[in-house]
């Protein structure tokens, strides 16, 4: 028991799915400040009272066979990003156990695993009460912020009269800072336009220096988890491999509620994947990636040129799995963007990675602004001009979509590659975006949903964001996106289609992006029927035929930036490419370093 003569504190940091790391991890920083009994590391003079690192599996929001989206009834998260956080939560741990410290795994809701916990806290805590401070980092979409209300309900309910609990969340997510954004209002006044925003941001904020690991000593647990007594025997036992919360736990993919025929589809890696070899969750993997692309393989000079590849693990940095789950900062990668245009060269290519990241941010501060109109049919345009468009549910389609079987072979590859890997190219996702939501003028939010299920890198606010814009109802131009062209710019020779539709592997390069427009007797050339009963199905809309969208819509097209209004244009691809290659390097800079201190690495 707490003696009565001091008030038990136990700092609790939960770390949720976003931010699975070590390095650069403010609101693990803020969790250290408060061990040490201040909120300022520096001017620290007390011995770390510990922390206690926490995760917990949200079966009731996220994770199982059982937690499914609003819409289409997709699973809220596949089993193999399932399986691929659990990694990162495992080596989460161990880099933890490493420093001397650990990790309480449970599964079920953040709330009630965290009211368990203060329950026990409390109730060991003497007369003097418990201080309970819980430190998380913060997010701001729907689902997040409800979590963040539940667990002050539940922490409320656990206090007893001489305890008290505080819950904070520290942001910690992007390169720059919410209170540097140069805009009236701050994030509140963020352009809904990159362009803009990139602008001023680019000229007027800095990114911030990313903060260093707290050294072992400020991560060390509780005397009282460590000693096996309290709040360690309250919760059944932490050191226990079989509590369902504790020090030792890991779940199995059964143990999240996954069913036999999800566990066996992701049983293993599909050969043909553009993920790294021997890819893994987690912060280890993640450094590595990073070192590895930059440096090792020295392709940061390249990425502008090779960023629209579609096979193999390095036409792309690859970092997206691991940025989505927190396992690396966005800082941390832009600092190494730096360092080798200092040490090596300094081009387009190592701009634009930091941009790719300025993009990531931008949609995170255009979630907080907007909230959940990023999960509106219309968006965040509401009633505006182009909103009264009339959309379409046709499930047959929509399953033909996911299937990889629409008939447009750029389409159905990618497609196939996403169920089967959990990745896309970026140039695929544009291009099936722009299938689903114009060609078959689909409810944009079924292909939102479906990412969410299936996408290794799914991140809330960059899918919703995209898929919102793709469907032109962020108040931007709508872009069509031609998919025979796409193809033939982007996968010329047909290798790509290839890999991923083997029933077309004997078809001529002429035809591999048409494959309707051969002849009966081409057909049986090449060993492949098109059309119903054959090897690959005939096109689900017409080819030749112009976009639904703008058939169902009142607008004139062809005007440029008006929001509502639709600016159809068909012809992206190697123009569209041009543009991009015109397009000034822009520029950025960092903050300086904090002062050293005792506490931090």
């Amino acid at each position: 028991m707490a003696s009565s003569a001091t008030q038990y504190k136990l700092n609790i940091h939960l770390f949720r799915q976003t931010d699975l790391r070590l390095h650069d991890n403010p609101a693990l920083c803020h969790t250290v400040d408060l061990s040490l009994g201040t909120s300022s590391s520096d001017a620290a003079s007390t011995a770390p009272t510990g922390i206690l690192p926490v995760f917990v599996f949200d079966t009731t929001r996220i994770y199982g066979s059982n937690a499914k989206s609003r819409l289409g009834n997709n699973l809220k998260c596949g089993p193999r990003r399932a399986r691929f956080a659990i990694e990162a939560v495992a080596d989460l741990r161990s880099n933890l156990e490493k420093r001397g410290s650990g990790l309480v795994v449970a599964v079920g809701s953040p709330e009630s695993i965290l009211a368990r916990i203060a329950t026990a806290a409390v109730e060991s805590s003497g007369d003097k009460g418990a201080l309970i401070n819980v430190v998380c980092q913060e997010e701001v979409c729907s689902e997040e912020l409800s979590v963040d209300k539940a667990i002050r309900s539940s922490l409320a309910k656990t206090m007893k009269s001489t305890s008290k609990f505080t819950f904070e969340t520290v942001w910690g997510s992007t390169m720059y800072d919410p209170e540097t954004l140069p805009f009236d209002g701050g994030v509140f006044g963020v352009p809904d336009i990159f362009s803009p925003f990139r602008k001023d941001v680019e000229a007027k904020c800095q990114i911030g220096a990313p903060l260093n690991c707290p050294k072992d000593e400020c991560l060390s647990l509780p005397k009282s988890v460590k000693s096996g007594s309290d709040i360690c025997s309250l919760l059944g036992g932490v050191n226990d491999a079989n509590n369902k919360c504790s020090l030792k736990y890991m779940p199995t993919l059964s143990d999240l509620g996954y069913n036999a025929e999800d566990i066996e589809s992701v049983s293993s890696v599909d050969s043909r994947t553009a993920l790294p070899v021997n890819y893994r969750g987690g912060e280890t993997f993640a450094l590595r990636r990073v070192k590895d692309y930059i440096w090792d393989k020295d392709l940061l000079k390249l990425y502008f040129d090779t960023r629209n590849g579609m096979i193999g693990s390095d036409y792309s940095t690859k970092f997206a799995p691991w940025l989505a789950l927190g396992n690396v900062s966005p800082r941390y990668i832009a600092r190494e963007c730096s360092r080798y245009e200092e040490q090596r060269v300094q081009n387009k290519s190592t701009y634009w990675v930091v941009l790719e990241l300025l993009i990531r941010d931008h949609f995170k501060f255009f979630a907080k602004k907007h909230g959940d109109k990023v999960f509106y049919l219309t968006g965040n345009i509401g009633k505006q001009r182009g909103s009264e468009r009339k959309w379409g549910m046709d499930r047959k389609k929509i399953q033909a979509w996911q299937d990889g079987m629409t008939g447009f072979p750029l389409v159905d590859a990618n497609m196939r590659e996403l169920a089967a890997t959990g990745f896309m190219s970026n140039r695929g996702r544009q291009n099936v975006a722009s299938f689903l939501t114009i060609d078959l003028n689909i409810d944009w939010r079924y292909g939102g949903e479906y990412f969410e299920e299936t996408l290794l890198d799914y991140d809330v606010h960059s899918n919703w964001g995209n898929w919102c814009s793709a469907a032109g109802m962020t108040g931007g131009r709508l872009n069509r996106f031609n998919i025979v062209k796409q193809s033939k710019d982007y996968d010329f020779g047909g290798e790509y289609v290839r890999l991923w539709c083997p029933e077309l592997k004997n078809v001529p390069d002429k035809h591999i992006h048409s494959p309707w427009e051969m002849s009966g007797e081409m057909m049986e050339e090449c060993g492949v029927k098109i059309g119903h009963g054959g090897d690959y199905p005939s096109p689900i809309v017409d080819p030749g035929a112009g976009p639904k969208a703008v058939a169902n819509s009142n607008s004139r097209g062809g005007g440029r930036g008006d929001q509502g209004k639709y600016n159809i244009n068909t012809n992206k691809g190697r123009g569209q490419r041009q543009d991009m290659k015109s397009l000034k390097t822009g520029s950025y800079r960092f903050a300086a370093s904090e002062s050293e201190s005792k506490y931090y690495e």
